[in-house]
């Protein structure tokens, strides 16, 4: 029976300070990572606000950040890792609320507190709306400020 469960060397050398390493888990391209501020997942540090979600199957874990890249690892065997994940991915978000903008629909606006403390606002639209539309984009930013000033962030 181990008495010390020690942290591999790799997984210590992977993280970058401040970051402390809440808990890890070992695949066939290496180490998944949760720290308090960011995961490591394939030599990628993704910051926590910038993760959207986290996807899990039989194999492994797939990560879809803000920007709407997706990140995949394999993991047989991943521990505490998707309840790490799924615990900082919530922590982040301030406020999530949903605005009808108009007939085709509306935008999520999403409040994610950063790791220096700041808040950032973004925009989730729904499927088929134009982003750089400027009616859209006008009507989203006048929704916003609706919700910054009912919520006071």
């Amino acid at each position: 029976m181990k008495l010390f469960n020690r942290m591999p060397a790799e997984v210590r050398e992977a993280v970058t300070p401040p970051d402390r390493v809440l808990t890890y888990a070992e695949g066939p391209d290496g180490h998944v990572i949760a720290t308090d501020r960011a995961l490591y997942i394939r030599g990628t540090r993704l910051p926590w606000f910038r993760v959207d979600r986290g996807l899990w199957d039989e194999e492994g874990l797939t990560v879809v950040t803000t920007s709407g890249e997706e990140h995949r690892a394999l993991l047989p065997q991943p521990g505490r890792v998707p309840e790490a994940v799924r615990e900082r991915v919530t922590a982040s978000i301030v406020v999530s609320q949903y605005a009808p903008l108009d007939a085709r629909g509306g935008v999520r606006l999403v409040a994610r507190r950063t790791d220096d403390d700041r808040t950032i606002w973004e925009f989730v639209f729904d499927s088929g709306m134009d982003p750089e539309d400027p009616g859209l984009r006008a009507l989203a930013e006048q929704a916003l400020e609706e919700a910054r000033r009912s919520f006071g962030v």
